[in-house]
């Protein structure tokens, strides 16, 4: 009897024991998981903040930015007014922000480039001969330029009538499409279009050093003529005909080189100025010597966050955005006027309910105060950080 209370006490003892272990693993358990969870709260936390960081950063320094965009047009406006138009940064505005005493916040730093964008040929304004021009100064054969330029002015002219071997189909393709009858938008339109795309893009699609080059040497935008401050080689060969020489002759005048290392304003006030650096071949008349399109670049830094802001600004009578839209004019129209029709028969009231222009709504007989800020510059593109292409590839043995 002893020996089974004994044994008893013992079993007893022993599963007390098991139980205790249990409860022990079962907290360690349960320790372990809790820190697991935790250490990846704060992990989690501390990306979190460190976003959140990030973007209130961003969104000081894009305030700084536009701040700084504001001064700049400030002083290009002050020297426009003086000179009656802008020319070359050599005028004295390539530093704006200098100029200004622009002082930016605490730990920033803030640099403003400027691209003449009106030293490029206006896409929309060109024609096969200068199209080709172009081309062939590129060393592309006859053939293949004209027949580049002969696909590239049918996908941007309504009824064009094609002259080379070039005879695109763009119904055949793996999903249909139109030509849009107007100039290109984006650079991006280039891969669309039938040996065009042959000549600007890789077997793998990809741009070219051609792509590349057909991006800094033609602008989309609409403006009349070229600046000739700030006009690329390419434009001079295609549009001015000049030779390499007097191209080399004009880049020198410009950038205070060479024979031209102390002598004029290193700009010209008009293209016949250039007419005795040039010599009297090439065609200074095609030229203007103003800017109608400049591209502004505000890179606003602190620490290792960075932040870019590009405009693209046209002085009043300058460049223009292309405003044609990419389809049928007559079907549109009929659209337009089928539902307008359409509209008045819902709405016989329609017309007596608009106000008269000028009106303000709910004051009758008050007429509403235009707001007319008389801004000096017309902006033709913003874009912001990862939204900024880089810059393409300089042509080769550049000139100018």
């Amino acid at each position: 009897m002893k020996e089974s209370r004994l044994r008893s006490a013992g079993l007893l003892a022993g599963f007390r024991r098991r139980r205790r272990g249990s409860v022990l693993v079962i907290v360690m358990v349960t320790l372990l998981f809790a820190t697991f969870a935790l250490v990846n709260f704060m992990e989690k936390a501390s990306v979190d903040l460190l976003v959140d960081q990030r973007e209130i950063l961003s969104r000081r320094l894009r305030h700084e930015a536009y701040n700084a965009l504001e001064m700049t047009l400030g002083v290009l406006n002050e020297f426009r007014e003086a000179g009656n138009g802008l020319r070359s940064p050599a005028e004295g505005w390539g530093d704006p922000l200098e100029f200004a005493g622009y002082v930016p916040g605490e730990d920033r730093t803030i640099s403003v480039s400027f691209d003449d964008e009106s030293g490029k040929l206006p896409l929309p304004r060109m024609d096969a001969q200068m199209l080709v021009r172009l081309f062939r100064y590129w060393e592309l054969p006859q053939a293949e330029a004209e027949s580049v330029a002969d696909a590239l002015l049918g996908w941007m002219k309504r009824d064009h009538v094609y002259t080379s071997a070039v005879q695109p189909d763009y119904d055949a393709a793996p999903i249909p499409y139109e030509v849009p009858g107007r100039s290109l938008r984006s650079y991006g339109e280039l891969a669309a279009i039938d040996k065009v795309r042959e000549v600007f893009f890789d077997a793998d699609g990809r741009p070219n050093d051609l792509w590349r080059r057909f991006v800094d040497s033609v602008s989309l935008f609409d403006f009349a003529r070229p600046n000739l401050n700030g006009a690329r080689p390419d434009t001079l060969a295609a549009l001015g005909q000049f030779d390499d020489t007097q191209q080399r002759n004009l880049g020198d005048y410009l950038r205070g080189a060479g024979l031209y290392q102390n002598q004029g304003p290193r700009f010209f006030r008009s293209p016949n100025e250039a007419q005795a650096v040039a010599g009297p071949a090439g065609d200074t008349g095609a030229f203007e010597a103003t800017i109608s399109a400049l591209r502004i670049t505000v890179t606003v830094r602190e620490g290792t966050t960075e932040y870019r802001l590009s405009t693209v600004i046209a002085p009043q009578g300058g460049a223009r955005t292309i405003q044609t839209t990419a389809s049928d004019t007559r079907r549109v129209t009929q659209t337009a006027g089928a539902q307008t029709a359409a509209q008045r028969q819902s709405r016989p009231n329609a017309a007596q309910a608009n106000p008269r222009p000028g009106a303000t709504p709910g004051v009758p007989g008050a007429a509403a105060t235009p707001r007319n800020l008389q801004y000096p510059f017309t902006l033709l593109e913003i874009q912001e950080n990862d939204a900024i292409p880089p810059p393409p590839l300089p042509p080769p043995n550049p000139l100018i």
